[in-house]
C-alpha cells in the first residue's frame, strides 16, 4: 500500500516487534519486484530478496505451529541463514548473518538451530552449484604484514565512503518522495522512472547493471586502472542510489560490496605508487575495501569479514580484511551511529537502535494493559478534568507514550480515549495505571534478557 519495497530492515523489524514475523502479501510482492529489478538490470543485490524469502516461509510455519516469540524468531534465523548461506555458499557467514544482523544475539538456544540450518542451505547450493568460490583471486604472499598500517587508512577512507553513499541513498529516496507529492504521480511510476534513468547511465557504463560481481571480479584481480576504478565506483553508487529511491526492490549487501572492491583497488593503486620500494600487492587493498564499505553499510563486521573470506576463498587476506573491517565500521558508527537498516526502520518511525528497553516500549499497546472503565472506583469527573489539561492516552497509543506522560506528570494512571472523528463521539473507555505498564515492561525486559542469554 505504501509503494515500498520490503527486505531485511523489515525483517529485522518482524524479528524484534512481531515475535519473528513478517508480511505476507506485502513480501510476496516485494519478493516478486526484487525478481523483476534483478532480472532487467536493477543495481541492487540478491541478499535481500532471499533473506526476505526465507522469512515469509518461516513466518508461515510459526503461524502454522501457532509458535511463540522465542520459537518464531529461532525459525526466522534458521530461514535468514540457510538463505543467505545457500546464496552466498558461505555457511559461517550465513549463521553470523542471522545472529549478528536479524536476531542481534548470541543466545546458544539460537545458535545451534541455526547452525544446522546454515550447514543444511550450503549443502543444497553445493548439490546444485558445486563447491566453488565466487571468485578466482591471485595468491597474497605472506610479506603484506608490512602493510597493514595502509590497511588502516583505508578503513578510514572506506568508512567516508560508506557514510557518504548511507546519505545519499535517504536524501534520494526523501528527494523522491517530494516530488512525487508535487506531481501527484502514482507508487507503480516511481520505479519505471527509475528504470529509465538507469538505462541512461548504462548506455555509458554498462559495468552498473546487475549485481556486479564480473566488475568485481576486474577490481579482486587487478584489472581495472586507477581513474577507471574511480569511474566505476561513482557510476555504481549513482545507480543504486537510483535505485533504491525508485522503491525497485534487491538488496544492499551485493552493491557495498563492489562499491568497496573499487575503492579498495584505486586505493591500492595510490599505496603502490607511493611505496614501489614494498612489493605490495594492489589487490590485497580490494579484497579489504570490499569487506569494510560493507561491513560498515551493514553494521555488521563478524559477518561481512565472513562473507569476504568464503566468497574469495582467500584466508589468508583475513588479517588485512580484519584490519579494514574494524577501524570502518568504528568510524562509520561515530559519524552516523547506526547502520542502513537501523537508520531505514527509523525514518519510519520504527527505533530499534537503543537496545531492547527503546523497542519494548513500542512493541505494548496501551488497550492490552488498561482496566476499563468500569472496573475503576475512579471519579468521571476528575478524569475529565485531566483530558481536558492533556493528561490522557489514545486508545490506539503504546507504552512508548505513555511513559514519558507518567513519568513528566508525575501521575499515578491516565484516561485512555477513543477519538472519534467528532468531538462528541469522543469516549472515556479505560485508565492505565502506572503500575501496570511498568509491570508489562520489566516483565518484557526479563524474557528478553533470558532469551538473549540462554
Amino acid at each position: 500500500k505504501d509503494g515500498r519495497a520490503r527486505s531485511v530492515g523489515h525483517v529485522i523489524e518482524g524479528a524484534a516487534l512481531y515475535e519473528g514475523r513478517v508480511e505476507g502479501k506485502a513480501g510476496l510482492a516485494s519478493s516478486f519486484a526484487s525478481v523483476i529489478t534483478l532480472s532487467t538490470g536493477g543495481s541492487t543485490g540478491r541478499e535481500g530478496p532471499v533473506v526476505l524469502l526465507g522469512s515469509l516461509i518461516s513466518s508461515k510455519v510459526s503461524r502454522w505451529i501457532n509458535a511463540d516469540g522465542i520459537t518464531g524468531r529461532n525459525l526466522m534465523g534458521c530461514a535468514v541463514a540457510a538463505a543467505v548461506s545457500a546464496s552466498f555458499n558461505a555457511p559461517l557467514a550465513g549463521a553470523l548473518f542471522a545472529l549478528e544482523v536479524v536476531l542481534r544475539h548470541y543466545a546458544v538456544q539460537a545458535l545451534a538451530p541455526i547452525l544446522i540450518a546454515s550447514v543444511a542451505g550450503t549443502v543444497i547450493s553445493r548439490l546444485y552449484f558445486g563447491n566453488v568460490t565466487e571468485f578466482t583471486l591471485p595468491v597474497h604472499t605472506q610479506d603484506f604484514y608490512i602493510e597493514l598500517p595502509a590497511h588502516l587508512l583505508l578503513g578510514i577512507v572506506c568508512a567516508f565512503v560508506a557514510v557518504s553513499f548511507i546519505k545519499s541513498v535517504f536524501w534520494a529516496e526523501s528527494l523522491g518522495d517530494k516530488f512525487q507529492k508535487i506531481l501527484r504521480i502514482p507508487n507503480w511510476s516511481r520505479p519505471a522512472f527509475a528504470g529509465a534513468f538507469l538505462g541512461l547511465i548504462a548506455i555509458k557504463f554498462p559495468h552498473i547493471i546487475g549485481v556486479g560481481y564480473e566488475t568485481m571480479s576486474l577490481a579482486l584481480n587487478g584489472n581495472l586502472l586507477f581513474w577507471t576504478a574511480i569511474t566505476f565506483a561513482f557510476a555504481k553508487g549513482l545507480a543504486v542510489v537510483i535505485t533504491l529511491a525508485g522503491r525497485m526492490g534487491g538488496g544492499i549487501f551485493s552493491p557495498s560490496l563492489m562499491l568497496g572492491a573499487l575503492t579498495g583497488l584505486a586505493f591500492g593503486w595510490i599505496a603502490v605508487s607511493i611505496f614501489p620500494s614494498v612489493d605490495g600487492d594492489e589487490t590485497l587493498y580490494a579484497i579489504s575495501g570490499m569487506g569494510a564499505v560493507a561491513a560498515a553499510i551493514l553494521g555488521a563486521p563478524i559477518s561481512t569479514i565472513l562473507i569476504v573470506i568464503e566468497l574469495t576463498g582467500d584466508w589468508q587476506a583475513g588479517l588485512a580484511v580484519m584490519v579494514a573491517v574494524s577501524i570502518a565500521t568504528a568510524f562509520t558508527s561515530k559519524m552516523i551511529h547506526r547502520s542502513f537498516f537501523l537508520t531505514q526502520l527509523e525514518r519510519r518511525g520504527v527505533n530499534l537502535s537503543e537496545g531492547p528497553h527503546s523497542y519494548l516500549l513500542a512493541k505494548y499497546k496501551v488497550v492490552s494493559i488498561m482496566n476499563s472503565y468500569e472496573k475503576t472506583n475512579l471519579d468521571e469527573k476528575y478524569l475529565w478534568q485531566m483530558i481536558e489539561q492533556g493528561q490522557y492516552l489514545d486508545i490506539g497509543a503504546n507504552l512508548e507514550a505513555a511513559m514519558p506522560m507518567f513519568q513528566n506528570g508525575e501521575c499515578e494512571y491516565l484516561p485512555v480515549l477513543s477519538i472519534g472523528p467528532e468531538k462528541n463521539s469522543t469516549k472515556l473507555v479505560g485508565v492505565l495505571y502506572y503500575i501496570d505498564a511498568l509491570k508489562t515492561f520489566n516483565q518484557a525486559l526479563f524474557d528478553t534478557s533470558k532469551e538473549e542469554h540462554s
